[in-house]
């Protein structure tokens, strides 16, 4: 069976290799050197500090075998290549939500990146599904858990 592609902007992608980095380089590093210095206190039955600074250890490992997974099978899109006559991966757009009759804006990006307080919604999610492949001046109709949400597509840009 194929893995699935994660989709990332290069924004997303540049991300996700800091972190790697920063967990890789400094965070081990740091953890180490709890680790020893838990250890040179004696007995490590009852080390608190030793049991935190190991859990610790574990958290970090298994996020960097995370970002590598992701890394691994990554599909990158590139904003400035974004098709703009239509909503992609890659795009900001701005849609009339019709039941508030105000005007929403959110950025089209990967799972990976999604962050609905940044505005950020998944290629995945019921709303991001519904608005691939739309175009100006299109309504766009969306069944969410909360019920039926109708959109207009107002703009499409590139989301950078």
């Amino acid at each position: 069976m194929e893995e699935k592609k994660n989709v990332l902007t290069y924004a997303g992608l540049q991300k996700l290799e800091e972190e790697l980095h920063e967990l890789k380089v400094i965070r081990r590093k740091e953890v180490a050197d709890k680790i020893k210095e838990a250890r040179e206190q004696g007995d490590l039955s009852e080390n608190a500090e030793y049991d935190a600074a190991k859990d610790e250890q574990r958290d970090i490992e298994a996020r960097i075998e995370e970002i590598e997974k992701i890394l691994k099978n990554v599909e990158v899109v590139v904003e400035e290549e974004v098709d703009l006559d239509k909503i992609n991966v890659g795009c900001k757009v701005k849609l009339l939500d019709y039941e508030y009759n105000e005007e929403v804006e959110m950025k089209i990006v990967g799972s990976t990146e999604a962050n609905s307080l940044d505005g950020k919604i998944s290629n995945e999610s019921p709303v991001g599904k519904a608005l691939l492949g739309k175009m100006l001046g299109d309504d766009v109709e969306v069944e969410t858990p909360a019920g039926l949400i109708r959109y207009k597509v107002l703009e499409i840009q590139r989301n950078v």
